[in-house]
């Protein structure tokens, strides 16, 4: 928590406690910026969240608060009522120069802070189907989940990033049965992809490079004898080449865990053993069934089918308790929009296994339509194929890909335009906050004697008051992204910072005669360009220097 919020909290306590002998956690006290700056430099709502509690009007409440603040302790020098009961702060002008001293000690920790507790958190993102190219929707649920990790970690919270290899299932048999077609093809036999096979070009190039390694031995083995090597070569190829897209789009994940190996390691069986103990299965019509309508969901859910086969929820059970038993509190899966009525299901089987409902969040990742030239952009002209995640980067780049992905919330439908992209323009949000950064840069680097000052005391301007407001906020901003699991709120704290800053620089001389006032104006600008680069790497764009 920074310096001055904490002040402000500490004295809203004092005098709760003074008025109505009330204890109250600082961590329930909100302070926010107003949104009129005419309100003030600060507001608090605490007067609306005790009115139930102290059953009494807020305004009464908020008054009796404003009788007994120690305004001197915080720094404040007028404290007023507004609207239902909010209470608006006026800080001393001075006060607000702490927060420079705090991130220049600080550099590039600051914003961090031990919010989170170090609650251990599972974040399982991506987890695409190792046949084949990572496309824009899996970049999207990349770039969240990649830029929601950085997030809580920042903000206190031990977290794994997990990839789900779905290697066990119907898709990668295809996968292999259509690499097996295309191996024969390599050697001018004729052999037809299987229905519903795979026709990717990638496909030909890890039978092409197959051949080289392992010659014509297949031709003579029985097809249902190599399958199996087919399937454990393409498996290898796909994922490495998934692996080398993600690292190239700044994503590295912590674990990789395999759907075979759950069977290898009888995960299924133990999961299904327990299910049986806790008494939460019955069988019927020769199938094996989990009591989910106990648990939320609309109707109970087959675990084991007629056949003896599993149904695809089964392993995703044992998955998940698997995961529970390595200690994490928490677990967070990232799915696709076409995975939503499965969330009910999930939720209730893991309920089923003793565990509370909110010890799993699904988030939802939307889909995004790819535009270029006004038109959605569906086939790579380099490829003559559905773009990929690789096309997604060489047309624009790994920052403007990664900005733009979680500039709005997950769970809305978004257009990604290619174009404004690529634009150097204050038109495309990524180019504005680069830009900004670099100027910053800019101005510290055409600096010879810059020496840090003893006190803050001149940055009195309004320009720069604001400059203040909004680097003291970036914590709290933090912590509220990582909470909420919403990295778009970090985007749109970099846009405000951006924008306040030109502001301060068009109307601010930094350069001046004044030897004592360029030294606080440099040092401001040094602790702007801070919080930006933070902010920027939390969302893993980088924070050029020069443009």
């Amino acid at each position: 928590m920074n310096q001055i919020e904490n002040k402000i909290k500490e004295v809203i306590k004092e005098a709760i406690k003074t008025s109505f002998d009330y204890e109250i956690d600082l961590k329930e006290i909100l302070i926010e910026l107003p949104k009129d700056k005419n309100h003030g430099d600060y507001a608090s709502n605490i007067a609306l969240q005790l009115s139930r509690k102290l059953k009494d009007n807020p305004r009464n409440i908020a008054q009796t608060i404003i009788a007994n603040l120690d305004n001197d302790k915080a720094g404040v020098t007028k404290a007023e009522i507004a609207g239902p009961g909010f209470i608006n702060f006026t800080l001393e002008k001075e006060s607000l120069g702490i927060v420079v001293e705090k991130v220049l000690e600080l550099k590039d920790n600051y914003g961090r802070s031990d919010f989170g507790q170090k609650e251990k958190y599972n974040l399982e993102f991506v987890s695409a189907n190792p046949t084949g190219d990572l496309h824009p929707g899996h970049a999207r649920g990349a770039a969240m989940g990649d830029s929601t990790a950085r997030i809580m970690e920042f903000a206190g919270y031990d977290v794994t990033k997990e990839y789900y290899i779905n290697d066990g299932g119907n898709q990668v048999t295809l996968m292999g049965l259509s690499l097996q077609a295309r191996y024969f093809q390599h050697f001018n036999q004729d052999k037809e992809l299987p229905l519903d096979g795979y026709q990717g070009n990638d496909l030909i190039e890890i039978a092409v490079k197959m051949a080289k390694e392992s010659g014509d031995k297949y031709l003579k083995m029985p097809m249902e004898e190599s399958l199996e090597d087919f399937i454990t070569y393409g498996l290898k190829e796909e994922l490495t080449k998934i692996k080398e897209t993600l690292k190239t789009f700044g994503v590295i994940f912590d674990v990789w865990t395999s759907e075979k190996s759950l069977y290898k390691r009888q995960m299924v069986e133990e999961a299904i053993r327990r299910l049986k103990e806790l008494n939460v299965t019955y069988e019927k019509d020769g199938a094996l069934w989990l009591k989910t309508t106990d648990y939320k969901d609309d109707k109970d859910r087959v675990l084991i089918k007629s056949d003896g086969s599993y149904t695809y929820l089964t392993p995703d059970v044992a998955y998940h308790l698997d995961k529970f038993d390595r200690g994490y509190d928490k677990l967070v899966d990232f799915l696709g929009a076409d995975h939503h009525g499965y969330i009910s299901r999930l939720k209730a089987a893991i309920c089923a296994l003793g565990r509370n409902e909110d010890d799993l969040s699904v988030d939802i990742i939307q889909m995004a339509r790819m535009i270029k030239d006004g038109q959605e952009y569906k086939i790579s002209k380099r490829t003559g194929r559905a773009i990929s995640l690789a096309d997604l980067l060489e047309e624009a780049g790994v920052d403007a890909i990664r900005y733009l992905f979680v500039c709005k919330a997950a769970d809305t439908h978004m257009d990604l335009d290619l174009d404004l992209a690529i634009k150097q323009s204050n038109d495309n949000p990524v180019y504005y906050a680069q830009y900004a950064h670099a100027r910053m840069c800019s101005i510290l680097r055409n600096v010879d004697d810059f020496s840090l000052p003893k006190e803050y005391n001149l940055l009195t301007h309004e320009k720069e008051m604001s400059l203040l407001k909004q680097i003291n906020v970036f914590t709290q901003v933090v912590n509220d992204a990582a909470k909420t699991r919403q990295p778009h709120r970090l985007c749109n704290y970099i846009q405000k910072l951006a924008s306040v800053f030109h502001s301060f620089y068009s109307e601010c001389r930094v350069i001046t005669d004044d030897f004592n006032l360029q030294n606080q104006r440099l040092a401001l600008v040094k602790a702007t360009q801070i919080t930006l680069k933070n902010a920027l790497t939390l969302i893993g764009v980088t924070a050029v220097e020069r443009m």
